[in-house]
């Protein structure tokens, strides 16, 4: 059973990110603020649900959030200032996409920078603990998800609508066999050592 809130404030925001891992694409976070009577039986962490689970959920999410914000920071920018930094500001822009300013930020992971004066926790696995990150990470995931399955349609060949720009072995096959893209991070290990690209 997931918690409401961790604090004692009353507009409590959670935030969480998707396509950390990803060789491909943007990263893709959300900040969600949920009402206090907001009940789920089977929001809980993406990565725990089913794709189909997430997109039912989705919509309830958006409609039942007393606000929420979605931002993606595309892989150039990834490339020059790191992944856990674009992590960390594709999370604060989702904030920023809020229409009230949070009392308190509950955020899934152990990194975050200070987001204007306003109290914050990093949480572990806090995506299986906390209904406002567990509506994050969901809409952080399905937004991210829809972005790569229109991308997929420019490149099919390296079949994103599946893999979503993880590194899966297919991924990584048609790395090898065509090269890659502009969607692709440069600043990632694309390849396994023993195949080098020419970047």
């Amino acid at each position: 059973m997931l918690l409401k809130k961790y604090s004692k404030y009353k507009t409590e925001c959670g935030t969480d990110e998707a396509g950390r891992g990803c060789l491909a694409g943007p990263v893709t976070a959300a900040a969600v603020i949920l009402p206090d009577g907001f009940k789920n039986t089977i929001l809980t962490d993406s990565k725990q649900l089913s794709e189909k689970k997430r997109n039912i959920l989705k919509p309830i999410i958006e409609k039942k959030a007393l606000h929420f914000g979605v931002f993606h920071i595309f892989q150039e920018e990834i490339d020059q200032i790191n992944i856990l930094n674009a992590s960390i500001l594709a999370m604060h822009k989702a904030i920023d996409q809020l229409k009230t300013t949070p009392e308190f930020i509950i955020v899934d992971g152990n990194r975050f920078k200070p987001y204007k004066n306003i109290p914050a926790e990093t949480i572990i696995k806090g995506d299986g603990k906390y209904l406002s990150i567990a509506a994050a990470s969901v809409l952080a995931k399905t937004y991210r998800d829809l972005y790569m399955d229109k991308i997929h349609e420019e490149f099919p060949m390296y079949n994103w609508k599946k893999n979503k720009g993880y590194p899966t072995k297919e991924h990584r096959e048609a790395i090898k066999k065509y090269g890659i893209t502009k969607y692709h991070r440069k600043s990632f290990r694309l390849l396994p050592e023993q195949f080098k690209l020419d970047l």
